[in-house]
This record gives C-alpha cells, structure tokens and sequence, in this order.
C-alpha cells in the first residue's frame, strides 16, 4: 500500500505597517485569499495601528468597525507592537483580561491577535518567535531587556526557528565589507532600495537576536518599501535565512505590503532538505568573512548574578546592595542557616531565630510591625505569654464534600483516572492533560492545599514524588510540579508535567520572564535546591489563609508568589508557562484537550504498565 501524501505545508501572508488603514488591508487579504488562497494566517509586522488620534477618546481609522462588529477579519491575523497614540489605551484592557502567559497571541477580537512582549508558539507546524517592539527608552511600543532575554534563551533550545518577527529592519551593511564590485558577502547591492541602506533608525539589538535565533525566515517592517534579499547562511550553522522587509499598506509608491509564503515546518522536514543550499545563497550579511568567528571560540554570554536568587525580606534592597545590614535574613530567621554565610547582606540573629521558632510573624520581627493586622496568623509580641495566648490553631481534619471532583467518596469524582491510591495521597491522570503522562498529585482528604497537610501525609507525598521522578527518568523526561492556591480552593492537587531533559535548565528562566511580565515576581525558597527543606519553609511559614503559587523546578528549587488580598491571579499560570516552554500555545487551556472517557481509560493504563515499578502504593 503506497504511504500517504503528507500534508500540505501551511500558508502565511505576511503585512508591513498598518497604519490603521485596516479597510484596506483586509480587503487585498480577502481579495488574494478567494483568488489564489486559501491562506492560514496573516502576521504583520511595523505599526499595526494608526499614528493619528482618534476623537473623544474613540479607536481612530478603521479599527473602531472590527472591535464593535460592524466588519469581520477575513482570517486569523497576529499583529506585533504596541505603536500609536492610542495603542496602548486600547490593548490594556486586552491584556488585562488575558491575564495569562499568551505566546500564541491575546485576542483583541475574533480573528486578530496581539503579540504582545517576546515569545515562540506553534502556528500550523510553524515554529514563529516575535520580538514585538521598538528600541527605546521603555513603555508603551519598546520592547524589554526581558524580552530581549526572553528570545537569547529560547535561542539556546535545541530546534529551528522557522519564522521571526521584528518591527525594524536590522542594518545588514555596518557589519559588512563593502567590495568595488558592488557585492555584500556575495548579496548583489545594485537593486538594494537606497531606504535599506540608510543606517538611521535600525537596531544592533535586533541584528544580534537574529544571528543567535538564526531563523529560517526573518519578517521585519522597512522605511516604506519592500525587500527580498538573497538567502545567506548562517555562521556556525547549515540551513540558510531568508529575509523579507515589507512596505506600509497603502503607500502611494505602489511598493509591495503583501506577501506570501509557503514554508514546510523544519521539524518535518528531511537533514539534507533543511541543509541544502538555494543557488544564490550568499555569507551571513552580519560577520565579515576575514573576521568570521568559529563557534568554539564564540564567548559565552556571563551567568547570571546569583546574588539574585536567594530570599531575603527586602528583594529589591538586597538586589541592589542596599542593605545597611538592620534587616533579617528570611533564610537564616526560618531555617537557622544562610547559605551565603558571611557574604550575606542581611542580619544572621540568633534571637529573632528563637522568636520565629515560637510562631512570631516575621515581619513583626523585621519592622516592628505587620501590615497584615488582624489578618495575620502569626504572634505579634515576643513574650512566650503573647505566644500561647495569641497561637491560632488550625483544623486538623477537612470534611469530605459530596460535590467535590477530587474526594474519592464523591459521587462526582472520575474514577477511572486514578492510576494509584497510597493512604493520604493518590495519583491521577489531569483532565485534558497538557501531554500524555500529565498527572495530578492529590490528598485523600479534603484540604485547600498541599502544604497544611500533617506530617505523615507530607512523607508519602515525598514517595509518591520519587516514584514519579523515576519513571519519567526512564522516559528522558523531568518533572516540573506546581500549586496554585486562592481563597476558593477547595481540594488541593500537585501538578506533576514532564519534560525533556533538554529543556528543564530553562524552566527556571521562563517562568522569571512570565512572571515580570504578568507584574510579579517569582522568590527562591531554597536556593541549595532541596524540594523537602524548601517544602518544610513553606509548611511553617504559610498563615493557610492567604492565596499563593509555586512551582518545583527539576533541580528541586522553589520559587513561590504570595497573593495579595486583592490580586487577581491566573488560575493556568502554571500550564501556560509549561505550554509555552514546550512550544503548546494551543493546548494552555485544558479544556481544549478534552479527551473521550475510552481515550483517558487508555492512557491512565499506558500509564500503570510503566509506572507499576515504581508505585509506592504496590
């Protein structure tokens, strides 16, 4: 029998600066989608919106028609930047709805997508990373050091980038020597536009993302004209990059604003298709050839300050080396040992550790005072009077709820996703998992969380955690755990996700970068990395009433964000970072990776066979 066709590789139309004449663009889209269509997608890149502002507060130009109804995008259309006057007005509400780490873009209104920041996600097979902004001094239409970061660690990720979107136009011919034969590193000069060669207004940063990322296909809006430049190879790798700058829709010089292409994913693509070498291929535009660099002498960029990583009470002081040392060490205050010893910038006080042994709040201990008040749980007097008296005791069991998804005794649990049950623990596959071996770790009794579990529990939760570890192991894989608990959790359960060896040193960097985007921040637990002593600070330093999220990085480092009264917190942080970290945009929500009740029955078995092994409940 003849092996099927394989599919058709997906086909994008790609847009330079809008300007908000939308009208317009979305009229040649519809026009070249029934002619020679159909098309996939639309990315645009440059200045999506209008530089003009609109009146009495209203959208400007024609975008005001797609928010409230009156016209449709023809097809799903991503737009990088945040550019205009209005822009920003306009996007905040977007994003503040998201309230999520969307890599695959926030919808604006049906069919057309913010990129907002810097990310990678999945379109079609096509694997597309986006630095959506401008140089600059920071706000509203510049892009971050974060992003820039963001993009470098994705770079260090094994695969190949197949499309990447920038707004400007990276200056090729700075980094070149210019011969009298009007030949760039083998790229002909003599139809370049004169706008490209100009060096204003292009960005060096952008230029070196590019020879790190090294995509196959980089998209960048130009000074209003378009251009297609020879492929070129890139230095230290075999496959080649295109580039193509395009024009501003409408521009009155007739340059070209539209443009289609038709890539094959190179995750499906053969070695020698992905190596091989287009005619008029030339040297990579960015590294002269007499000063062209070899990948083993290529210098590292410097690690990152670890100073960064440890908790201390006052993150931002400790930072910045500010700290006459009158403030506390939280580590040393909680656990009775600092690793940074006599390195640290903050107070190593035997006292206050015998005052945090005692149940005292150690913000009393630090200032005096707790903004927390009434609300606090701890002690707020060192007297050992104050403390008996003041001690809150905590409830030492949890009725089973009849309505409750997780209490084995309710009526509403799903049975048949229980792949192991110990005495205070269970194991069981998540509903619409992200991946196949995505499990959930819950407590056999009704608690809100994990952490005010008794001891016991907390020891076969250790077991069940060591079994997962090693079999996942066997599979090349790690395993990331999360919680996320608010005010209205009801049953605990501990995310368990897998991943690829390969990626678990970037697990701790994207969820940093996710974090500072979403306007929080993430704190190292345990910077020796020891999950049980990480969980143990936790346990004793957790009032049970506040909101709070962490997450267990493969090397057994805790980073924890401790919810306001007020925040508002997305409930899939976890899942979105992880579907991004494993280029998944389509699969953040799991309610679109529902499964059958026969297709969850199966994996929850595939599961079993290969864990049976390990299963501390056997």
């Amino acid at each position: 029998m003849a092996a099927a066709p394989s599919p058709a590789p997906p086909r994008i139309l790609l847009a330079g600066d809008a300007h908000g004449r939308l009208h317009q663009l979305f009229k040649r889209v519809k026009s070249v989608n029934q002619s020679t269509g159909p098309f996939n997608a639309l990315l645009c890149v440059g200045q999506f919106f209008s530089p003009e502002v609109g009146e009495e507060d209203s959208p400007p130009g024609d975008l005001a028609d797609y928010l409230e109804g009156r016209a449709a995008v023809p097809i799903p259309t991503y737009f990088t930047g945040d550019y205009g006057p209005t822009a920003p007005r306009l996007l905040s509400k977007a994003a503040a709805d998201a309230r999520g780490f969307t890599p695959g873009g926030i919808q604006i209104c049906p069919n057309l997508f913010w990129l907002r920041g810097s990310a990678l996600f999945n379109l079609h097979g096509l694997s597309v990373a986006y630095l959506s902004g401008k140089r600059g001094l920071g706000g509203p239409g510049c892009y971050s050091q974060d992003d820039v970061d963001a993009l470098r660690a994705l770079a260090e990720e094994p695969g190949i980038v197949d499309l990447f979107l920038t707004y400007p136009l990276v200056h090729f011919i700075i980094l070149l020597n210019i011969y009298e034969s009007g030949v760039v590193n083998g790229a002909d000069t003599s139809k370049v536009p004169p706008q490209v060669l100009e060096p204003q207004g292009y960005d060096p940063v952008v230029a070196e993302l590019v020879t790190e990322i090294k995509p196959r296909y980089h998209i960048a809006g130009t000074k209003g004209v378009f251009y297609s430049r020879e492929p070129y190879v890139n230095d230290s790798s075999l496959h080649v990059t295109r580039f193509i700058g395009l024009a501003n829709v409408g521009n009155k010089e007739k340059q070209k604003f539209i443009h289609a292409i038709s890539p094959t994913p190179a995750s499906t693509m053969s070695s020698a298709d992905i190596h091989a070498r287009p005619p008029n291929g030339t040297l990579s535009p960015y590294v002269a050839p007499a000063k062209s660099v070899p990948v083993e002498d290529t210098p590292k960029r410097p690690a990152e300050n670890t100073d960064l990583q440890y908790w201390r009470y006052d993150v931002k002081r400790q930072r910045q080396g500010q700290n006459d040392g009158s403030l506390l060490c939280f580590k040393f205050t909680s656990s009775g040992s600092c690793p940074r010893g006599s390195n640290c910038n903050f107070k190593h006080d035997e006292e206050a550790r015998e005052h945090c042994q005692r149940n005292v709040c150690f913000e009393f201990l630090n200032k005096g005072k707790c903004g927390k008040g009434p609300e606090c749980r701890f002690v707020h007097s060192l007297t050992e009077e104050a403390t008996v008296r003041d001690a809150k005791p905590r409830s030492d069991r949890r009725p089973v709820e009849s309505s409750c998804w997780f209490c084995l005794s309710s009526p509403d649990v799903e049975s048949h996703l229980v792949i192991s049950i110990g005495d205070g623990y269970y194991c069981a596959l998540a509903k619409g998992p992200l991946v196949p071996e995505h499990v959930l770790v819950i407590p056999v009794e009704h608690f809100p969380t994990t952490i005010t579990m008794p001891a016991e529990p907390e020891a076969e939760l250790r077991r069940y955690k060591n079994a997962l570890g090693k079999y996942f192991e066997k599979q090349g894989k790690t395993a990331v755990y999360f919680e996320w608990v608010s005010q209205q959790s009801r049953h605990a359960n501990l995310q368990a996700v897998p991943v690829p060896l390969s990626k678990a040193a970037s697990v701790e960097k994207i969820f940093h970068l996710a974090a500072k985007r979403l306007g929080f921040e993430l704190l190292v637990v345990n910077p020796d990395g020891d999950a049980n002593q990480g969980r143990e600070l936790l346990r004793s330093q957790y009032d049970g009433k506040s909101g709070l999220f962490y997450v267990e990085l493969p090397d057994g480092t805790l980073l924890l964000h401790m919810l306001g009264s007020r925040e508002k917190f997305p409930a899939q942080f976890g899942r979105e970072v992880l579907a991004g970290l494993l280029s998944m945009a389509d699969r953040a929500d799991w309610r679109n990776c529902k499964l059958s009740k026969e297709e969850e029955i199966k994996m929850v078995d595939d599961f079993k066979q290969g864990f049976c092994e390990f299963d501390p409940a056997e």
